[in-house]
């Protein structure tokens, strides 16, 4: 009996042998050099994802020897083109592509060191592991919707500055994972909708996913789908260099967003992997690493490329080193460039915080009784006239978070100028392009929507927390006190889940004056992403200091006690007037009391113990937020009492339900006397 053909279970097989078949150009050589580098790096790792280099190093070849435009000399220059991999489980073909183009810090060593411990190659693209790296990816779809912000913030900047210093484009490379994920549907939506048409997407069109081909999973047409948001839309063999430099050509000149669907073998050129799930996430494997690179006539040691390739990468990759030298002559000469120039670091305007100032001032004297939401956008129309980078926007709830400022235009499609941008109902995808707007750097972003849509945003806030991005988001409707849209609209949990991130500093303000404050601190914040947790309902004044920012340690003492203290009571944004009130109570019985407000945790956490013990006394003390006790007893103490949440809420009037859930001044007062009774 014959041997089994094994390209009859595998028909990727049979047009990887045509394909190897074929003269092997100088352009195959480059490419086989990234296949090389991905397959020792795995092999040398015992982990990792070898087939998409393997299958899309022709397609990275290509981009990167003739389209991208960036000297790899100044990796950070304002004005290069922007490379996202969105499919970041390939970081290989990042890594190989950022070494082989002669940027410093990813030698081989650090090739050899790939997924280690402190190693710039990790396993997935980590932004500031390597300057070239321009965002973190490997939760699929967040690249893509990261480069749709980057897009915009660069059509932005380019009106606002001009194209003699902003002009440059977006590149991705996408696998059928990334347009499977929701977050690519409102990306892709938006760059269709906003006519981005400087953003281009290389899709990995392999077939192939974990569990095997896309069939058992995926069965639209992709193309369609894209031409549907309003992109232009192209289908090439990824293995033919010609075919895509004629495609990306043809991107350059559309007047839309390009998806270029790059049809490729997944473990190109491995005998018996190639075209199969079995080399998407783990190593070749030494007989079949080896075969495949046989299969490639490559014939070189491992981690060692000849040096008549290196040359030609290294040409690669100063190839656009004449336009930034005159980029930066026109630099030099602009009348925008100090502004440009501050903008681009991320530096804050002199005089930012004077409008501001003004505005405490103006709280301290008339004390408005009003929502936080509205505190919120007093604040923005003090600050967005004097820093010019920020960009706001809303998921199509601006109406009710407060984030317009009047006569601050919006963004359209074509008109890039405005500061404002309608996101729609698409909060994954807004939190993500936020992320890519404040990593193109020059923007700040907030944006809007309400607390409980968190949610849908919180993949994207974590990358920016893990990234230390600013951006700022404004969530609304922040507790029960929204009232009767009920329980599916009242975040009970939410506050503790944000608080759980790493890096996210969660203000929830008292009143006007705290959101103020906060406000200050969210756009100070240059190391992490800020949200402000606000209220529909009308909160009154309570702090009438205008001079220290006290919300800048986090919590402070709102109210002492008249006395050495009986208890303590802890709150944080609408609560807190509760509190005010349960201290009035003991303090009419007799029994001295103190009001604390707790406005950011984190910011708390960061003061020495000294202070946070001073804050909090050693006297009871009774925590109130309309929302679950989770967290709260690193505050409270073994002795605390909480008066919030035990579950979700209920549709009735604010005031109705707070009576309801029994979070009164009643009774916070009442867990008060009980614990002094008890400590007697």
């Amino acid at each position: 009996m014959p041997p089994a053909d094994p390209t009859a279970a595998n028909p990727a097989l049979a047009a990887q042998a045509v394909l190897l078949a074929r003269p092997v150009t100088e352009a195959r050589r480059m490419a086989d050099a990234i296949r090389a580098l991905a397959i020792d790096a795995v092999e040398a790792a015992k982990s990792g994802h070898p087939g998409m280099p393997m299958g899309m190093a022709d397609v990275a070849t290509v981009l990167w020897t003739r389209f991208l435009k960036f000297d790899a000399a100044d990796p950070r220059w304002p004005d290069r083109d922007r490379f996202v991999l969105s499919a970041g489980h390939g970081s290989m073909l990042l890594y190989a592509l950022i070494h082989l183009t002669g940027h410093a810090g990813m030698g081989i060593e650090d090739l050899k060191q790939f997924r280690q411990l402190h190693s710039v190659a990790a396993g997935h693209p980590e932004y500031g592991e390597h300057p070239a790296i321009e965002t973190t990816t490997g939760p699929l779809g967040q690249g893509l919707a990261t480069a749709v912000g980057m897009a915009l913030a660069e059509r932005h900047l380019a009106a606002r500055f001009g194209r003699s210093l902003v002009d440059h484009r977006t590149w991705v490379i996408a696998s059928d994972g990334d347009l499977m994920e929701g977050i690519s549907h409102e990306a892709a939506s938006l760059a269709g909708h906003m006519k981005l048409s400087k953003l281009t997407v290389l899709w990995d069109d392999n077939g192939i996913s974990i569990d095997g081909d896309l069939s058992i999973s995926s069965s639209e047409d992709q193309l369609k789908r894209f031409a549907a948001y309003g992109w232009a839309v192209k289908r090439v063999d990824g293995h033919d260099p010609d075919a895509v430099a004629a495609a990306c050509a043809q991107a350059v000149r559309a007047s839309k967003p390009t998806l270029i669907a790059c049809r490729t073998i997944i473990g190109f050129s491995a005998p018996t992997k190639a075209g199969t799930a079995g080399s998407h996430g783990s190593p070749l494997g030494g007989a079949e690493a080896a075969a495949a690179k046989a299969a490639l006539g490559w014939t070189h040691a491992p981690f060692e490329v000849p040096e008549d390739l290196r040359a030609l990468w290294a040409t690669a990759g100063a190839r656009s080193s004449g336009p930034r030298r005159s980029w930066l002559k026109r630099l030099a000469k602009h009348p925008q460039k100090g502004e440009f120039d501050r903008a681009i670091q991320g530096r804050l305007p002199d005089g930012w915080t004077d409008s501001l100032n003004a505005l405490r001032a103006s709280i301290a004297e008339n004390k408005p009784n009003q929502g936080s939401r509205i505190s919120s956008q007093k604040a923005l129309e003090a600050l967005v006239p004097a820093v010019p980078e920020m960009i706001g926007g809303s998921a199509d709830l601006t109406g009710s978070n407060n984030t317009n400022v009047k006569g601050i235009p919006a963004m359209k499609p074509g008109d890039y100028a405005g500061r404002f941008v309608h996101w729609g109902i698409r909060e994954h995808g807004m939190a993500a392009a936020m992320n890519g707007m404040a990593l193109h750097g020059g923007i700040i972003p907030y944006s809007g929507t309400f607390l409980i849509f968190a949610d849908y945003l919180r993949p994207a806030l974590r990358l920016a927390a893990l990234m230390q991005q600013r951006v700022i988001h404004v969530l609304t409707h922040d507790s029960i006190g929204l009232g009767e849209d009920g329980p599916t609209h009242q975040p009970v949990e939410t506050l503790a889940s944000l608080r759980c991130i790493p890096n996210v500093s969660v203000f929830r303000p008292a009143d006007a004056m705290e959101t103020a404050e906060c406000w200050d601190l969210a756009l100070r914040r240059n190391d992490g992403p800020s949200v402000l947790a606000l209220s529909r309902q009308n909160l009154p004044t309570l702090s009438t200091e205008t001079g220290e920012n006290r919300c800048a340690r986090g919590g402070y003492v709102l109210a002492e006690a008249s006395g050495p203290r009986r208890a303590t009571f802890i709150a944080t944004g609408s609560e807190v007037q509760l509190a005010m009130a349960a201290r009035d109570m003991l303090e009419a019985e007799g029994l001295p009391a103190a009001v604390v407000s707790l406005p950011c945790w984190e910011l708390f956490a960061a003061q020495d113990p000294a202070y946070r013990e001073a804050t909090l006394g050693s006297a009871p003390r009774i925590g109130i937020e309309a929302a679950v006790s989770f967290g709260w007893d690193r505050w409270l103490g073994p002795e605390g009492a909480f008066i919030g949440m035990t579950g979700f809420g209920a549709s009735a009037p604010a005031e109705q339900l707070y009576r309801h859930f029994g979070i009164t001044a009643e009774a916070a007062a009442q867990a008060a006397r009980k614990r002094i009774t008890t400590n007697a």
